[in-house]
């Protein structure tokens, strides 16, 4: 496979989901290579060691090998391998990845992998695999309407705390997680890593994102429609024109947190719209995401337990967020103009004191790791931030970590609409107005249904807020620069 690495190295670079962008890629080396379908075509499973920086990742391959590509897999091509074949991306390939299905079914073993059913669990095999588009960090693969495979990229040794959550609550009997049905492994420095996991596919829901977009896409049009129709100047709301306070505050409505769980004030939009009234008003399903949301914290607490810190643990966590705050000027300079906020709110969560309540978390929770069914809201990926150590993603954390990045999720949902949009300036305060409106019926459900109260924490909610916003600001940077100004305009109005 010599032949093969210098075009990994240049396909690499290239995926989205390669964690290197913009650090220069020193070093690649196949360090594992296994075949799993011998002839034309071939699979073989790759892992590679990647040099870039002063860091060395692990990333997963499946090399699909033919002396001639077909049209449909010609967008999946890598470059020349040996003996004059052609490699490409295996998972675009119907035709080997009906082996990946099949050996889980059976438990196989092939060389170091090891395919698991899960106890219990049924899928039928021999089906025709579709790869899912939109951006992700990994690789999912929907099977007929039964099964869906995420293909873990970038490797970390050990266990996949995807992998361990959902078993876990899957033994609770959780009616918020899609069942799992198997998965892969391997070793990786000695430790049992996880390849991939296969789960019940839910062929009838809709991402929350998806939800979210739709009810600001009808906000704004029946803004834009009120503009259109009147002589009068709605470059300002009735609220705002009054001296009301303009700024989102990260979420945080006039009032402080108090205003998420007061009634929506009912605020107008351009000739009267608001946001209630404005196509599919998305506050209810906000409202029944946070009681689905603390309902998931108390499952994982039941699974894995809660431990209390001590009053020094919130300056343990302002020293990690000061570290991952310098990180990102240094690598995003737009963000220096925001750092004496930031840290201004950091220093308020150095100050107070314990005990404070730690358990397993999401970690990575947004509005894309949701999905509406038919009965209720199911969680997915409790994979945790894909750039984040696996110790420090497996670790207990503050439940409030996933109630900031939902918050932060709602943000994004609004203001991406309003990237190069002509209308930007007059669609800013309905952008506000529906994210305080959906911010306050989400921490409304998430209180009520037995979630740690963000009124009554107000200051570590505001700390973790900007933490995953500064967060943001170094992905988009890497991965989607056309996205920055989501998050460093979200800055400028904290």
């Amino acid at each position: 496979m010599v032949a093969i690495e210098d075009a990994l190295a240049t396909w690499l670079g290239s995926q989205r989901w390669f964690a290197g962008k913009g650090q220069g890629l020193r070093d690649l080396a196949i360090v594992a290579d296994t075949e799993l379908v011998a002839g034309d075509p071939e699979l073989r499973h790759l892992i590679v060691a990647v040099s870039h920086g002063t860091a060395v990742d692990y990333y997963q391959i499946l090399i699909g090998l033919r002396r001639e590509l077909p049209d449909h897999l010609t967008h999946a091509r890598i470059g020349p391998a040996d003996r004059g074949l052609v490699a490409y991306d295996a998972l675009h390939d119907a035709e080997l990845t009906r082996s990946l299905l099949a050996g889980i079914a059976t438990d196989a073993e092939l060389g170091p992998l090891k395919m698991h059913t899960i106890p219990g669990a049924s899928f039928a095999t021999g089906l025709d695999s579709l790869v899912l588009g939109g951006e992700q960090s990994n690789t999912s693969l929907v099977y007929g309407d039964e099964s869906i495979l995420k293909v873990f990229r970038r490797l970390s040794p050990g266990p996949n705390p995807d992998l361990e959550v959902t078993t876990a609550l899957a033994r609770l009997g959780s009616s918020q997680i899609a069942d799992p049905l198997g998965w892969i492994e391997t070793r990786l420095e000695g430790a049992p890593t996880s390849l991939a996991i296969l789960s019940k596919y839910l062929r009838l829901a809709t991402d929350g994102w998806t939800l979210a977009a739709t009810s600001v896409r009808d906000l704004y049009a029946v803004v834009g429609e009120a503009q259109n129709n009147s002589p009068g100047d709605f470059s300002e709301s009735p609220s705002s024109a009054a001296g009301g306070q303009r700024g989102v505050r990260g979420v945080v409505p006039p009032g402080g947190m108090s205003g998420l769980r007061a009634r929506y004030d009912g605020r107008l939009l351009p000739s009267g719209a608001q946001a209630a009234e404005a196509g599919g008003d998305f506050a209810g399903e906000s409202r029944r995401l946070g009681v689905a949301t603390a309902q998931v914290h108390a499952d994982l607490v039941a699974a894995f337990g809660r431990d209390e810190l001590g009053t020094d643990a919130h300056a343990e966590l302002t020293e990690r967020m000061y570290r991952k705050l310098d990180l990102a000027v240094a690598a995003v300079p737009e963000l220096t103009k925001h750092v004496d906020m930031i840290s201004d709110a950091y220093a308020e969560l150095a100050k107070l004191r314990g005990p404070f309540p730690v358990q397993r978390v999401h970690g990575d929770y947004h509005l894309g790791q949701v999905l509406r069914t038919e009965t209720g809201w199911v969680v997915l990926d409790f994979e945790g931030e894909p750039a984040t150590p696996l110790a420090q993603r497996r670790a207990r954390s503050s439940p409030l970590r996933d109630v900031a990045g939902m918050l932060r999720s709602f943000d994004y949902a609004a203001r991406h609409q309003l990237i190069g949009h002509p209308g930007q300036a007059a669609l800013s305060d309905a952008a506000r107005d529906w994210v305080h409106r959906n911010a306050s019926a989400f921490c409304t459900g998430y209180a009520e249904a037995g979630g740690l109260d963000p009124v009554a924490n107000q200051v570590l909610l505001r700390a973790l807020q900007l933490d995953k916003a500064v967060y943001e600001v170094l992905y988009e940077a890497r991965h989607r620069p056309s996205w920055l100004p989501i998050p460093l305009d979200s800055l400028a109005e904290f």
